[in-house]
């Protein structure tokens, strides 16, 4: 109980300890599932942010190359009046149109510094404005405002001073570039080392499992073990109380025997030398009667059946107590007398088939014991008309079958009140033979017991016992009809 006790909390344990360890583990794999995700997400983030770094610095440096395409058309307009240079100058300030409205959304203001970024926009501003002043001047054919603005150093001006800025966006786009790229990989690293990290807690959740398995496997081993040593246990005790009680029925079944051949010895000696004192007396008192006293003569003949009775059945008493048969004629002359008996006082046909066996006497008391029980509750409760009794003689063994073609009944469901049928099973079983009962209900019933020989009997001798077998059949009537022996 102890060890039961001990292993059951050891398992409760164990089991407390794997739902601890799964449980860590789950939170693990949460925990590293939301940083992978809340991780991809910000990369992808950052990733956007870098391409629209990347469309914000196209734009300025496509503005500055638009912005120098547009003002080197605009001075070869200027100096030489072909308005071939005019169509360029055109398609440059449009694109320069539509790249500044890239610059004014929000992405662009978070990203530059917003003085530097005003700046270049007016820069923009102030030279898109000289160079179309100086296209409508000479178009308008004013050549002296077109010299001074040609010769005068305002348009390199403003233009290093637009480039200058440029090239500070430029340099504000590339930190801010530089910027995301190490924040994308500072967020790689997390997301290795977080892989890292739900990797090793998969290994100690693992490890865990597999320690507190084996515990529960070491814990569950000792428990059987604990379990078939204790089934073990159970079963000595078993073997030893069955051995004991099977010596202990012996022992009854032989101080039954006992008893009963010490009650036929008293009853044969002391009331057998009674009842023939009792009828010596009697024949006396008769022979000394007148011959005139007849009624004294009845009741002294009268007197004289009664002891005769009294013998009988004093006779049949010490028969049924110990049959002197068997150890004066023989267990086939025995077996002969007792069917003959019981078929004149049940009125039943009874054959017999006996061959001549040479046995100990407890064997013999076997053979005769089962015969005389099958027989009893043939007569009790078979309902049969007819029994056959064989008795057959083997090299190692004997047997002796009862067969009735009687009612029958189903032999795996006997009620716990025929202890004829137990007690002979257990003579034949304790003799070292074995009992079979083939029965059912409508087909009559045969019981076989094989009693073991003490010593193996010649082949050769066989056949002579075979041919010495006794065949009889015993009837109240003559004339009744031979037992079917198939059934049973």
């Amino acid at each position: 109980m102890h060890s039961q006790i001990s292993d059951s909390s050891i398992r409760r344990r164990s089991l407390s300890a794997l739902r601890l360890a799964l449980i860590i583990a789950a939170l693990c794999a949460l925990a590293m599932v939301l940083v992978n995700e809340s991780t991809h997400m910000r990369a992808t983030q950052v990733l956007q942010e870098v391409e629209q770094a990347n469309q914000m610095r196209t734009t300025i440096s496509s503005l500055t190359r638009a912005l120098t395409e547009a003002e080197s058309n605009q001075r070869g307009y200027t100096l030489t009046g072909d308005r071939r240079y005019l169509e360029p100058y055109d398609n440059a300030l449009n694109e320069i149109v539509r790249l500044r409205k890239t610059l004014e959304t929000p992405q662009a203001t978070s990203m530059f510094n917003l003085s530097t970024l005003l700046s270049f926009r007016s820069f923009m501003s102030e030279k898109m404005s000289e160079m179309a002043l100086t296209v409508r001047m000479r178009e308008d054919n004013r050549p002296e405002v077109v010299d001074f603005v040609v010769t005068s150093n305002v348009g390199l001006e403003q233009m290093a001073a637009f480039r200058a800025q440029s090239d500070e966006l430029l340099s504000q786009a590339d930190t801010y570039i530089q910027e995301r790229r190490q924040e994308l990989q500072r967020l790689l690293n997390v997301s290795r080392l977080g892989l890292v990290a739900g990797v090793l807690a998969a290994f100690v959740a693992f490890f865990l499992h597999l320690k507190q398995t084996r515990a529960m496997q070491r814990a569950s081993e000792a428990h059987q073990n604990a379990l078939e040593a204790e089934r073990d246990a159970l079963e000595s005790q078993v073997r030893e109380r069955t051995t004991r009680l099977a010596e202990l029925a012996t022992h009854l079944q032989q101080a039954v025997e006992d008893e009963r051949a010490h009650l036929a010895r008293e009853l044969h000696d002391e009331l057998g030398a009674l009842l023939t004192a009792a009828k010596l007396d009697v024949a006396r008192l008769k022979s000394r009667l007148p011959p005139d006293a007849t009624d004294l003569a009845e009741r002294l003949k009268h007197l004289t059946e009664t002891l005769n009775q009294g013998i009988a059945l004093k006779r049949r008493i010490i028969e049924d107590l110990r049959p002197s048969s068997l150890s004066n004629l023989g267990l086939v002359a025995s077996l002969e007398i007792l069917c003959r008996e019981f078929a004149d006082r049940s009125g039943l046909h009874v054959q017999t088939a006996l061959e001549p066996v040479e046995l100990d006497s407890a064997a013999e008391l076997t053979i005769y014991r089962m015969v005389q029980e099958a027989l009893t509750n043939i007569g009790k409760y078979a309902e049969a008309k007819n029994i056959r009794v064989v008795l057959k003689n083997y090299v190692y063994h004997a047997e002796a079958s009862i067969t009735d073609d009687g009612r029958g009944f189903d032999p795996s469901a006997l009620p716990q009140s025929s202890h004829g049928l137990v007690g002979m099973r257990h003579r034949v079983e304790a003799g070292g033979g074995r009992l079979d009962i083939n029965s059912g209900a409508g087909r009559g019933t045969r019981i076989t017991g094989t009693v073991p020989r003490g010593q193996a009997r010649a082949q050769s001798q066989l056949a002579t016992a075979s041919g010495a077998m006794s065949v009889n059949s015993y009837a109240r009537e003559t004339t009744s009809p031979t037992p079917d022996t198939a059934r049973g």
